[in-house]
């Protein structure tokens, strides 16, 4: 770890300036730049070491996820509506999507509860298991995406030009999943109940958002749903960058991607100021 790496005593973390709180936090994570490095190898490679497959489950988890739903389809139990692709390649990219999401989520709520080892032997910045987290999603994310384009050119689907921007469309899904994980992450410290109400919620949100079916539902309550469901904007939007090279919902989708950057920077001010406080109970 760098020798140089500055940590903020908590009492005095509040009266820090809002701006100037960015400046101490982006600076923290550049300074814990090999921590997070080491962590992320560590981490990355822990989670396949003991597994027969080894790596091989980031494929076969969304190949089963396919499976189930092409069935639910073509047994007639589930109504996708009017689509413009193959059903597999639509449901495979719209559960991406939505894991994407989720996976960001589900990264920044285990912020502090990943390293409560090292959270109470070692003292830097905590910022730096944030970033380790997303980053070891994100790996697994982009593996998990190949899959997804070799599927798609195999049912004769080809990508838009316009996927290059796909990184930018993820942004705003990074920062509302991230921004409410990171407030998670402080409560799942005081008790695991909200970890374990997340998990719900998400189940719930994911059939609230269009992704395994048209969001040309016929069902008029479905729909009022999905309109007034920003995860609609965010999730869609990347799905139908990689499918139709476009964005989903048009101007809205930048009016919620604004709102997500704000709730992102509260939320990351939210977590300096309180958890070294919460840290303490933990110890």
């Amino acid at each position: 770890m760098d020798q140089d790496i500055t940590i903020y005593e908590p009492n005095y973390r509040s009266r820090y300036g809002f701006f100037e709180t960015w400046s101490i936090m982006f600076g923290n994570i550049w300074k814990s730049r090999f921590l997070i490095q080491q962590l992320f190898i560590r981490d990355f490679f822990a989670v396949y070491k003991k597994s027969f497959l080894g790596i091989a489950w980031i494929l076969i988890a969304p190949l089963a996820g396919i499976v189930a739903w092409v069935f639910l389809q073509k047994t007639g139990m589930l109504n996708p509506g009017e689509l413009d692709v193959p059903y597999p390649v639509y449901v495979l990219v719209g559960t991406l999507s939505w894991e994407f999401f989720a996976g960001v989520l589900t990264a920044a709520s285990n912020t502090l509860n990943s390293g409560k080892a090292l959270v109470m032997q070692v003292n830097y910045p905590h910022e730096a298991l944030f970033v380790k987290e997303i980053a070891q999603f994100l790996s697994n994310f982009i593996l998990k995406l190949a899959l997804v384009i070799i599927v798609m050119l195999f049912f004769g689907v080809k990508l838009k030009w316009q996927v290059i921007f796909l990184p930018l469309v993820c942004l705003p899904a990074v920062f509302l999943a991230g921004g409410i994980g990171l407030v998670l992450s402080l409560f799942s410290v005081i008790t695991q109940d909200v970890m374990k109400m997340m998990g719900m919620g998400l189940k719930l949100l994911m059939w609230t958002t269009p992704i395994i079916y048209s969001g040309k539902t016929n069902n008029e309550i479905l729909r009022m749903i999905n309109e007034n469901n920003p995860l609609t904007y965010l999730v869609c939007s990347i799905r139908d960058v990689i499918l139709y090279g476009n964005i989903y919902g048009g101007y809205v989708f930048y009016y919620v991607a604004l709102a997500s950057l704000i709730i992102f920077l509260i939320a990351w001010r939210v977590f300096f100021v309180s958890e070294q406080r919460l840290i303490e109970r933990m110890i």
